[in-house]
């Protein structure tokens, strides 16, 4: 799922060809996507785009006359940006917003129609999208450690969760909490007050530095090839991959349709993390540390 610096450099790729023009018509494929009806989504057909905005993971279409597009790409929804009046690409293709520059494409990959689309008038239609998490770039240390506490969860439900933190997914926890070198299952009361400067620096760098990672790494052109595994991560998709720390082998714990990903030495001092699956399948064979797996 694009996260923080994926819908970042998305918001200023957009803004950059289209902030200014005007919405010509849109293109909806997939009767699954629009989730809105009043005002209808014609309301928006000849309105100038004034600007962008992300809330969370949600990418904000800022329209003249206090309308405004809110859409959110889900785990396999992405952005393509196409000559003008250019068709929808076979199945994957949702939707087409037609400029006079060129046409901003909503694709899907997958079976599964999660993204959504939603044309909402003035500030109060916006309200239903607030989720409340702490802009963790713009927040204090004390604002982040009073999020942290709020429940007693595990730091990786923590952060991924919408309420107390905005824009922060899988991917990027597991950046996070590698960074932080904190175990995943740690709850978050338990903290000591170095442990939460220590995540606090941690967010903000590795969200900081993707963010212009990404930007230097499409230099100026629209994002491509958005995704949530990336060759230069250090432990998120890399499972019994070197940790690029100390080299031991990455682990994970796979629970639903996500995983986590962590290093054992650098993270849970050397402990193996329970796959609930697995370990329930291995019983006692279950290996309790690193050195077993050798």
């Amino acid at each position: 799922m694009p996260e923080l610096p994926d819908i970042t450099v998305y918001i200023e790729a957009l803004e950059s060809r289209v902030k200014g023009e005007t919405l010509r018509d849109t293109r909806i494929a997939s009767p699954f996507l629009l989730r809105s009806v009043d005002p209808p989504l014609s309301a928006v057909h000849g309105k100038r785009v004034t600007g962008f905005r992300r809330m969370g993971k949600r990418i904000v279409f800022d329209f003249e006359d206090d309308l405004f597009l809110v859409l959110h790409l889900m785990i396999a929804g992405r952005l393509r940006w196409l000559s003008p009046d250019a068709k929808l690409p076979g199945k994957l293709g949702l939707a087409a917003l037609d400029f006079s520059s060129g046409t901003l494409v909503l694709t899907e990959a997958g079976s599964k129609r999660r993204a959504s689309l939603w044309l909402v008038r003035g500030g109060e239609g916006l309200q239903q999208f607030v989720r409340g998490g702490l802009e963790v770039l713009d927040g204090t240390v004390e604002e982040f450690a009073a999020r942290l506490n709020e429940e007693n969860h595990t730091l990786k439900r923590s952060l991924t969760d919408p309420r107390l933190f905005s824009g922060i997914g899988n991917a990027y926890s597991d950046e996070i909490l590698h960074r932080a070198r904190l175990s995943p299952v740690k709850h978050t009361r338990r903290l000591s007050a170095g442990e939460v400067q220590r995540l606090f620096d941690a967010t903000r760098a590795t969200l900081t530095e993707w963010t212009e990672r990404l930007r230097s790494e499409y230099g100026g052109d629209f994002p491509k090839k958005v995704t949530a595994f990336r060759d230069g991560m250090a432990v998120h998709g890399r499972f019994r991959k070197p940790c690029p720390v100390c080299g031991t082998a990455v682990q994970r714990i796979r629970y639903a349709d996500n995983e986590t990903n962590y290093c054992p030495r650098c993270q849970t001092d050397g402990r193996l993390l329970a796959d609930r699956a697995l370990s329930r399948l291995l019983k006692q064979d279950w290996p309790r540390s690193v050195d077993d797996l050798a």
